[in-house]
């Protein structure tokens, strides 16, 4: 069936396939921005609720990482001994050691700031 006279329906093809490519890089450059920013926060919790055992570098080797035991996140074989799940459940729930308390649960955390928290440990393997 045709168009209506004195329009180009190739043209609105086009026009439609521009708009949905003008969408879908906007989106991708969205999620790639969050994707950095996620990161970003990653280092802004880190910071301020582990840095003081952890380390910066994720060591440990801090004076209360060192009084607590706390594993050298850079050692692969280190690595290699706990899971991502591991991970997530340490940071939500906390980590005991008996009735001792080694690691408080993160307060104010999204589940993304979790992920973004794993990833940012598993960073630090050597």
């Amino acid at each position: 069936m045709p168009g209506k006279p004195g329009r180009n329906p190739e043209k609105g093809h086009r026009l439609h396939a521009m708009k949905t490519s003008k969408i879908l890089l906007t989106a991708l450059a969205l999620a790639a921005t969050t994707a950095a920013l996620s990161a970003a926060d990653a280092s802004g919790i880190w910071d301020s609720k582990c840095k003081s055992c952890h380390g910066a570098d994720g060591t440990g080797a801090t004076p209360m990482g060192k009084k607590l035991g706390l594993k050298d996140f850079t050692d692969a074989k280190i690595q290699a001994g706990f899971t991502d799940a591991d991970l997530t459940k340490a940071i939500k729930e906390g980590v005991k050691d008996g009735d001792k308390t080694k690691m408080k649960p993160a307060e104010d955390v999204t589940d993304d700031d979790i992920k973004a928290l794993v990833a940012k440990v598993r960073a630090f393997k050597k």
